[in-house]
């Protein structure tokens, strides 16, 4: 699926030396340098510099680097997909969970489903969180993986070319760090923000971050708003290191142990549900009529 040396690459990265490399892989330091090699001759590109006091990756091999992780967990990922699509049983919804897209509203709800369509079973499909994956997972429903829960508005639907079941409005939070000053609240208010940096999806994401941002900057100029472009762990990491503030919801507390969503005084909540293909199958269109009359949304 991919070519295998990548793996090493990113050990002997990591560790700066072919010898600590070598022992995380148990393997001897001239296998990986001639793994090394192999993979700068295919790619005809050099990756590292080789100096006496270590290791430094070049620029062709920094490029390289931020690729090759998600090139592995995407086929890793791929391989799972891949698996489950050879289920047999038509019963089988597949749920994509992910960091940012948890499941545990389904499996809450799953007693009060599985009471109206007893021969309906889930089965959990974990995927990598990255533009891209999210991108072409929401553009196939129904493929490899069914439904997808998480917030979502008009405008995602459009672009993602999928539908979404609306199962509650989840209120929009502020993520802080457990070491901010602000994480010994149980509650914030617009003013316990003033002076700060929040950080907020970018406009166009989502009519309703979007009507926060105006409220923001009509009401409360004091707090600084800081754009970014995607939800992944990588935000979350940025929230903990920088002690900004990130707009999250209460589904996401367990995304990163160092952060702490905190519930805001304000109105502003955005639709939380389940992500499906515009012609759903037969077994999604069962769990979206009970997801239907055990919340009572129509």
């Amino acid at each position: 699926m991919y070519n295998p040396h990548l793996e090493i690459f990113l050990r002997v990265a990591d560790a700066g030396s072919f010898n600590k490399a070598a022992e995380a892989a148990y393997i001897t330091p001239t296998a990986v340098i001639k793994q090394i090699n192999l993979l700068e001759a295919e790619l005809n590109v050099k990756l590292f510099e080789r100096t006496h006091r270590g290791l430094n990756l070049t620029k062709a091999g920094k490029s390289l680097y931020n690729d090759a992780k998600y090139i592995i967990l995407y086929c890793r990922d791929s391989v799972i997909r891949a698996q489950n699509s050879m289920q047999e049983d038509e019963n089988i919804i597949r749920i994509g969970t992910s960091p940012m897209t948890p499941a545990q509203i389904l499996v809450e709800l799953w007693p009060d489903i599985h009471a109206l369509y007893p021969e309906i079973k889930f089965q959990l499909v974990p995927f990598e969180n990255t533009p891209e994956n999210a991108r072409e997972i929401l553009k196939n429903l129904g493929q490899n993986i069914d439904v997808v829960a998480g917030i979502f508005d008009d405008t995602l639907l459009d672009v993602r070319k999928c539908a979404g079941l609306e199962i509650a409005r989840e209120p929009l939070c502020c993520a802080v760090s457990i070491h901010h000053p602000l994480a010994d609240k149980s509650i914030l208010t617009p003013e316990d923000l003033y002076g700060e940096n929040l950080m907020l999806m970018r406009r166009g994401w989502s009519h309703y971050i979007d009507r926060l941002r105006d409220d923001i900057w009509e009401n409360h100029p004091q707090i600084h708003i800081v754009d970014f472009d995607f939800y992944s762990v990588d935000v979350f990491n940025r929230c903990e290191n920088t002690n900004d503030i990130l707009m999250a919801i209460k589904g996401w507390t367990s995304v990163h142990p160092l952060l702490k969503v905190i519930p805001v005084a304000w109105k502003h909540a955005i639709p939380f549900g389940l992500l499906h293909s515009r012609k759903p199958s037969v077994t999604v269109s069962h769990v979206l009529d009970a997801l239907k009359e055990v919340t009572g949304k129509t």
